[in-house]
């Protein structure tokens, strides 16, 4: 900001310092500028239009083939620029511009000086009856802005722009001050993030993002408002003067292009945040209708999180497309073949992706289903494990041996979910049939009721053990099923705990835990004969 203070500051008293008995005898600045042309007529003609300038403003239009025009123009200019700054030096204030028919065309002569002659193609493009009839309008316009630009060049009218220019100055400097202020008492507002009947961690964090991108939305603004206050207030006091609305001129013709650009660049922008600030909405109005409960609230935030994230993904290429269409729009290029070549890209890109393109889908599905999420144990297939990456392509599993997996998304047809919203441990505990089944049964369940009074178990365990009954006759003896419902992945640590605890309550109780045995049945015939050949071996 201090810079462009200063660069304002010192142009403002540059152009009052010019003010001097002298300064009628300054000439213009011979700075050219560059000419858009215009196409006006077929292209088998290839006729275009240019446009004669003093101090920067256009006088008139000029038409020549194009192979031609930029030497017409120039040839033009240069004898604009004498005349002018011969005019300027003199003291009288005797201007004369006369019409003189030379080859049955007009020429425009100003000060017995040859300026241009009119042709037919100036004729036609201005829509004039003849080129006489142009040639007048032209003749008149001339002498107006002629004596015009001379007389702002006498220093009552000079101190009379750089009084304006001080005005406007001070109004730039005032304006941004206000801008400025009223940006710091905005951010300076306190900001509710939650309400007391939605406040949950998914909730505070969407709201969280939603204000930052308003902030980000005010901030863009306040630099673009800064913006246009000192450019715009720069560009009126260079065309306040003379001597420096040539170089206004050039700022407009030289940066049409690159200002067309910026707007739709920040409009987009702005379009993509704003659309931002209303996924989050969206998303966290979703979130406080849910009934969260302390499990759920991580696996929701992810939830919330990717699917935020997906959609404003989507967003944001929508809005660089529809951008850049615009701007191609903007600088007058016929986007239909454009978007005619990209379709046909595009076909031919899905067509070489579609696995991509289902992997993305499904990836997509499993994410808004809650079908898994990062820290859940799953199995899938023949492989299983814990889930340590998961995005839209694909899963990546960390299985008991240490090995990572990746499935892509496409693959994953039927997952089995050990640990979503809660877990369960399965056990199955083996008793000796000649122990009495019913002691065992109750230590059994007596054991399971310590655990859940344990406080270092009890906020592992959701509900009180249920002990199924006799599930079995095996080998080794009755088994007996056991389920304990746990918080997720923690099935494993309640288990393995439960194991140790009932192994040690069997053991004072003098039940024994059986271990593998195999009974064989021999006939007496076998038996005897076994028993004589161990008689001979040992004779």
């Amino acid at each position: 900001m201090h810079s462009r203070f200063w660069a304002i500051t010192g142009s403002i008293f540059l152009n009052i310092g010019i003010v001097s008995p002298f300064a009628a005898q300054i000439p213009s600045l011979p700075i050219s500028l560059p000419n858009l042309t215009q196409q006006a007529d077929t292209s088998e003609t290839q006729v275009e239009t240019a446009s004669i300038r003093l101090d920067g403003r256009r006088l008139f239009q000029i038409a020549a083939p194009r192979a031609s025009l930029q030497q017409r123009v120039d040839d033009i200019q240069q004898r604009l620029q004498i005349i002018s700054q011969n005019y300027f030096q003199s003291d009288s204030d005797a201007l004369e511009v006369e019409i003189r028919t030379e080859n049955n065309l007009p020429v425009i002569y100003v000060n017995g000086q040859q300026l241009l002659t009119v042709t037919d193609l100036d004729a036609q493009v201005q829509q004039a009856e003849d080129p006489f009839s142009l040639a007048q309008t032209l003749a008149q316009s001339l002498e107006q802005n002629l004596r015009r630009a001379k007389q702002e060049r006498q220093p009552e009218s000079l101190q009379r722009q750089g009084a304006i220019a001080a005005g406007v100055f001070l109004g730039m400097v005032v304006t941004s001050w206000g801008i400025r202020r009223w940006y710091w008492r905005l951010k300076q507002q306190p900001v509710t993030f939650a309400t007391p009947q939605t406040t949950n961690p998914v909730t505070t964090q969407l709201t969280r993002q939603r204000h930052r991108n308003i902030e980000e939305v005010r901030q863009r603004l306040f630099q673009l408002t800064q913006s246009l206050v000192w450019g715009g207030g720069t560009l009126v006091i260079l065309g306040l003067f003379p001597f420096t609305r040539i170089v206004q001129a050039w700022i407009f013709t030289a940066l049409t292009i690159p200002f067309t650009l910026v707007i739709v660049g920040l409009g987009t922008y702005v379009v993509i945040r704003l659309s931002y600030i209303l996924i989050d909405q969206f998303t966290a109005a979703f979130a406080s209708n849910a009934l969260l409960t302390s499990e759920d609230a991580l696996r929701l935030q992810l939830r919330v999180s990717t699917i935020s994230g997906v959609t404003k993904s989507i967003a944001t290429l929508s809005g660089v497309i529809i951008g850049i269409v615009i701007a191609l729009t903007a600088l007058g290029i016929n986007v239909a073949p454009i978007l005619a070549g990209a379709g046909l890209v595009g076909v031919v890109v899905s067509l070489a992706s579609q696995n991509l393109i289902k992997d993305a889908i499904n990836g997509f599905l499993i994410i808004l289903e809650d079908q898994y999420a990062l820290g859940d144990v799953i199995e899938v297939g023949t492989v299983g494990g814990l889930v340590e990456n998961l995005n839209l392509r694909i899963t990546q599993l960390r299985d008991a041996e240490g090995r990572l997996i990746t499935i892509p998304n496409s693959e994953v047809r039927i997952v089995a979910n050990l640990s979503s919203r809660w877990s369960r441990a399965d056990l199955n505990i083996p008793v000796a049939y000649h122990a009495d089944v019913d002691q065992a049964l109750k230590l059994i369940n007596q054991v399971g009721l310590e655990m859940t009074q344990d406080i270092r178990w009890m906020e592992h365990i959701i509900e009180t053990p249920q002990v199924l009954g006799v599930e079995n006759f095996g080998d080794r003896g009755l088994v007996i099923r056991v389920w304990i419902k746990t918080q997720p992945l923690k099935q494993w640590d309640v288990a393995r705990e439960y194991r140790r605890r009932l192994k040690i309550a069997f053991d004072k109780e003098g039940i024994p835990i059986p271990f593998p045995q195999q009974t064989i049945w021999l006939q007496d015939s076998q038996v005897q004969s076994i028993v004589d050949n161990n008689k001979k071996n040992n004779s």
